[in-house]
This record gives C-alpha cells, structure tokens and sequence, in this order.
C-alpha cells in the first residue's frame, strides 16, 4: 500500500507540475505588446543566434519595474525538464533596464525594451519558449510564446488549392517534405513533429500531423484534408499616421475626451461579396508618425471606433476586432457590442498611432474562433503567409528542439 500510495503522489506531482504554459494577455494598460526584428513587428519565430527585441508601452507613464523570465517548452508547450542552466547563459529574473517616455503625446506612456541577448541572457537551445513578464510585486503581467529554430533539415513548401471540392475556392492547401540530407532520424513516427501555421498565428495552428509518406531520408506531407487552412480574406486597415486628419478609412477625428478619437467607416461583412485584393501586411502593424524621428515614444494613442455592420450574422456568437497589434485576441477589451437601435457592431480601442492591419473574428463564448463562418469569408485568392516548424526529440534527447522551419506565401498558388 506504501509504494502504491507513493506511485499515486509521484503522478499526481508530475500531472500537477506539467502544466501548459499558455499565453497570458496583459491588461489594460500595457499596450503595444511586440517582438522586433530588424527595427520591425515580426511573428516571433527566430533562428537561434539572432538578435530581437521585444517591446510593450505602459500607459500609466510612471516608469514602474518590470522583471522578465524565460522558460523553454516543449512541442506542446509545457516547460521542459531540463535546468535553466542548459538553455539560458547568464540568468532571467532581472530587471528590463531599457525605457524612455513619451515625448508629445496627449497620452502619456513609458515605453519599454527588452533585448535578447543581452549582458544577462543568452539563450543556448532552440525549440519553444515563453516570455513572461513581471510588476514589481513579482506577479505576472503578460506571457508570450517565442520560438527558436536551427537549419538542420530542408523544408521546402508548397500552397495548393484545397483537394475537397466543396473547399476549392475557400481553403488552401500545404504540401512539403522534410528533408534530412545529413540528418540521421530515430524512430521518426514519434520523435518527429511539425507545425503549421497562417500568418504567424498559433491559435490556429495545426498540429499532430505525422508524414504521409517516406522517400530515403525525405519525409512527404501531401494530404488532402489534413493540411488545409480556411484562406480568409484580406485584412482590413486604417493609416493614422497624421493622427488629426481623416482620410479613405477614417471618417473624422475629434479630441473631446482629451485625446485623438478616430472614428471609422463603417465596415460591412465581405463573405457574400465577391473577393477584392486589398493590399494588406497580413495582420501586421507599423509604429508611424509624420515627421517623426523615434515613433515608439512620439507615436500617440487614440481611441479608435470601429463599426460593422453584418445583418446575415447569427447573433449567438460573439465578435471581436483582432490582429498582431492585440496578438488576435478573444478578451472581453476587444468584443464588439450590439447596438440594436443601429443594428451594428461597435467597440472602441486603445490604438497607437500608425498603419494597423485588423479582422473581424467570430468566437464563441469560450474564445473558439469560427473560421469556416468568417465575417469577412473565405476566398481561396487571398494572399497569406504560410510556414512549417519541424521539432524533433531524438531517442536520448532530454528536450524537443526546432531543426527546421519552412516558409511560403500563397501568392504562389498552383492547382
């Protein structure tokens, strides 16, 4: 009884300690949460070895502490069992030094900058990450997902039409290979993993999904059903650049709450229209301010109003104004409101100023989001980016890293 009682302890501890380190968003005054690349907003995937920033503003202005940590994951992000020692040179828990003020702005804000490596971290593993950001009090603010990657194996990636015929023209299709020139794979069926994602986003990521076929040491993903993603459409966008004036987006702007308020054109649900090719940044937004020289301390903020109308919409579902500048979030800052009297959506957002891609997503009360009934529909001609991450956990591996990452854009579409 002693030694089935211990065994029942030892798995209710690792149950208990193998949790799923998920996102967390921030509140609200921590905005403009980003990794940058290049002076760029960029999704969060790195080769191993780069430089990247990772930034936020705090709205209240008033220069607070804040402490970083960073934990390395597994392929479905539980934290690995490895010591910190193994994947971070130096040591995380330490203050983020880097931040200015705003500089003329009617919105006051301190603006922070966390750069990785710095003289306290370096990190030495590829494979998931997670970035979670602390107050003072050593509480949790915001967590995000990060991912390091190694050029081990080719990935080459292919967008195709979707295969199904009721899908032809509303999904794309990925086929790729894995190719390990040099790479010698033990027991591939389980140490070999892949992700797929659209436009960066991990919320929709598909996973699980083993190789249909084996050539040498060439791994053939070419499925009909199992690789398709809903192709959406292009994302909407508003240019706040020059935050006083309105413009083809932006019906007019007022400051009577002390602030810039930009109010929108009402936008109106596209599946039921036929497909128009808007350029977009897929999702992305860009810091920008007319004769500005540091945008990320002089860019201010506005309230932004968004408005939709949507009259063949269910009303039982739930529908939020999304995109990289809120990291496509579900959360209750970002659902849009019913006004009976006008029979349109609405919902106002804290927005810095800029060029913002944004979409209407639709979720259901447990922030599932429902793509084959998109507001805005689903169009097999939009322009979407597409990549592949292949992990691996050899057979005396203690942790799963990223030994390839594949990229490709549908513009490139082939039947």
């Amino acid at each position: 009884m002693k030694i089935i009682s211990v065994l029942l302890l030892s798995i209710f501890c690792l149950t208990a300690t193998a949790q799923v380190e998920s996102e967390i968003a921030p509140p609200f005054n921590i905005k403009t949460v980003s990794f940058i690349q290049n002076n760029k907003n960029t999704v969060p995937i790195f080769k191993l070895g780069d430089a990247f920033d990772f930034q936020f503003d705090d709205l209240f202005g008033n220069e607070a502490d804040y402490y970083y940590e960073i934990t390395h994951c597994d392929y479905n992000w539980v934290p690995s069992n490895i010591p910190k020692s193994d994947y971070l040179q130096g040591f995380d828990s330490q203050k983020i030094q880097e931040y200015k003020n705003s500089f003329n702005t009617l919105q006051s804000y301190s603006h922070y900058t966390l750069s990785i490596p710095n003289q306290y971290s370096r990190l030495l593993l590829s494979g998931n990450y997670v970035l979670t950001i602390l107050n003072s009090d050593k509480e949790v603010v915001l967590k995000r997902h990060f991912i390091l990657y190694e050029d081990i194996v080719r990935v080459p990636l292919r967008i195709k039409k979707a295969r199904t015929v009721n899908n032809l023209y509303s999904k794309h299709n990925l086929e790729f290979e894995i190719i390990g020139d040099n790479f010698l794979f033990q027991n591939p069926t389980v140490n070999l993993k892949v992700v797929l994602l659209q436009n960066g986003k991990f919320n929709t990521a598909i996973k699980n999904i083993p190789s249909q076929y084996v050539i040498g040491n060439t791994f053939v993903y070419k499925y009909d059903k199992e690789t398709q993603f809903w192709a959406g459409n292009e994302f909407l966008n508003f240019d706040s650049k020059d935050i006083r004036y309105a413009n083809n987006y932006i019906s007019y702007v007022n400051s009577d709450n002390g602030i810039y308020n930009s109010h929108l054109y009402v936008n109106n649900d596209r599946a039921n229209l036929p497909y128009t090719n808007f350029s977009d940044i897929n999702g992305n937004f860009k810091e920008q301010i007319v004769n500005s020289i540091n945008p990320k301390i002089e860019s201010d903020y506005s309230w932004v109003y968004f408005t939709l109308s949507a009259p063949s919409f269910m009303l039982n579902k739930n529908v939020y104004v999304a995109g990289m500048f809120n990291n496509y979030s579900t959360t209750p800052e970002y659902k849009m409101d019913y006004n009976p009297k006008t029979a349109l959506y609405e919902k106002a957002i804290l927005i810095k100023q800029g060029f913002v891609n944004y979409q209407y997503l639709v979720a259901d009360n447990k922030g599932i989001v429902d793509q084959e009934n998109a507001i805005d529909g689903n169009f097999y001609q939009t322009e979407n980016d597409y990549s592949v991450l292949v992990y691996y956990k050899g057979n005396g591996d203690r942790y799963e890293k990223v030994i390839g990452y594949g990229t490709a854009n549908s513009l490139h579409i082939t039947n």
